[in-house]
């Protein structure tokens, strides 16, 4: 059962990131929870509503997103994944690419779909960048 449930998990990782790089909103709506939110990697908050607007007007296009390092937990009707991901797009027109570390949340609900309901991105520091300096200072 529990390894069913990681292999479900690992499916909708490549869902989520198949649908942020085609710009698919209606799969991008299937998989988020009505109570989703997430952090961005620019410390933005976005409730579901907004992340899909985000991705159909195109202020959010992504496109690169290599996974690595994926793990998967599960504590009963949650999973956490956590992952490292070299992204590379635009937001809100300004190009961006980096690595970063994310931890997406699911849960379960009483119909037995995993929806995803949180996220946060942390950009990570490049090799020889000064604690604290940010790409976009460089």
């Amino acid at each position: 059962m529990k390894k069913d449930a990681k292999r479900q998990i690992e499916d909708m990782e490549t869902q989520w990131r198949d649908a942020q790089l085609t710009g698919n909103v209606s799969e991008m709506e299937r998989l988020l929870s009505e109570d989703y939110f997430g952090i961005s990697m620019t410390g933005q908050v976005n409730t579901k509503e907004q992340q899909l607007d985000r991705i159909r007007k195109r202020t959010l296009v992504l496109s690169k997103i290599e996974l690595s390092d994926v793990k998967v937990k599960l504590i009963g009707t949650t999973a956490v994944v956590t992952s490292r991901a070299e992204v590379e797009g635009t937001s809100d027109g300004t190009p961006m690419r980096g690595s970063f570390r994310y931890t997406r949340v699911y849960q379960r609900t009483p119909a037995g779909l995993w929806k995803i309901t949180n996220f946060e991105a942390t950009r990570l520091a490049r090799p020889n960048q000064p604690e604290g300096e940010t790409s976009a200072q460089k």
